[in-house]
């Protein structure tokens, strides 16, 4: 197959200029979120923007290498910061994601218990967790080169026979820790998720709808984003070989930079609110619902015990 370096180009671009500045504007408003009582899913929101935004970061040195014919010119050791930064950011984002899932099924299965224990603790605690464990299975980016002929060098793309022996089973063990089992996982949480809110009858319809869209568009994520490159992975693996269309199922997963922001928007009132604020240049006063979100959750929580009530964990985040 022969790889268009000008399409790959093409999605790193659009990728670009709409993926930052929305996320840029997500850090803003989870930013604002978490000096006012944030809760452990705000946290996690937050981690997820910032992986986004690494991502963003680093995403013209991937334009300049498919500007140059997918030929890595620039400085060996930034093809390796490069692709850890760019393949770690994947997996953070799934275990990210995972995590939010099941902070939000526990939210409406156990709304006393979690009312009770809920501490923003929880949500600093596990996202260094998932930094670590997805910086830690990358690793071995920085030991297995990619040198395929003398004068051009290609960045983590086609591999030799000796490199696969290392490099398939990892990539195998990536798909299924930290894809597959993040996938059930969020699969479990919010189908269930899903269920109990059909089963609240006083919960009213518009914060319902944001909450089932923000299930609906995780598990989108999952699926449109991620599933076509780890199913790279596996077919690596079966076949013993590089897989001719990896390059453009990656380009799949740079488009997770751009529905997150999109998906928090239409899940999230607060996200709306402060998005609202920013482009019309109001004041902060001037949009209570934006802080005044937890403090109004917090008082419906502690009024009621049925899981309908535990807005903190449904309509704003």
């Amino acid at each position: 197959m022969v790889v268009r370096s000008g399409v790959i180009l093409s999605v790193y671009i659009i990728t670009f200029l709409i993926g930052l500045p929305g996320n840029i504007l997500a850090l803003y408003a989870f930013s604002v979120k978490i000096h006012n009582k944030p809760t452990p899913t705000d946290i996690l929101l937050l981690n997820l923007t910032v992986s986004d935004l690494i991502f963003l970061l680093f995403l013209p040195l991937k334009m300049h290498e498919a500007a140059s014919g997918m030929v890595w010119t620039l400085p060996r050791l930034l093809c390796n910061v490069t692709s850890f930064v760019f393949f770690s950011t994947i997996y953070t984002s799934s275990l990210l994601l995972m995590v939010v899932s099941v902070d939000r099924y526990l939210c409406v299965a156990f709304p006393v218990q979690y009312r009770l224990r809920r501490k923003p603790l929880y949500g600093v605690v596990s996202s260094l967790v998932v930094w670590v464990f997805s910086s830690v299975h990358l690793c071995f980016i920085y030991i297995v080169g990619n040198q395929t002929s003398s004068d051009l060098y290609t960045c983590y793309d086609n591999f030799t026979q000796e490199q696969l022996k290392v490099v398939l089973p990892m990539r195998l063990e990536l798909c299924v820790v930290l894809y597959i089992v993040p996938l059930l996982v969020c699969v479990f949480c919010y189908l269930n998720f899903i269920l109990i809110l059909n089963r609240t009858p006083n919960l009213c319809a518009e914060k319902k709808k944001r909450a089932v869209g923000m299930a609906v568009g995780t598990l989108l994520v999952f699926v449109v984003c991620f599933l076509p490159y780890n199913v790279t992975h596996v077919q690596g693996f079966i076949i013993q070989d590089n897989v001719e269309w990896r390059l453009y199922a990656l380009l799949l997963t740079t488009v997770n930079t751009v529905l997150d922001p999109v998906t928090f928007y239409f899940s999230s009132s607060m996200f709306q609110a402060t998005m609202k604020r920013i482009l019309t240049g109001k004041r902060r006063n001037s949009t209570p619902g934006v802080f005044m979100t937890a403090q109004n959750n917090t008082r419906d929580i502690e009024g009621h015990s049925n899981p309908a009530t535990t807005e903190g964990g449904l309509s704003d985040k």
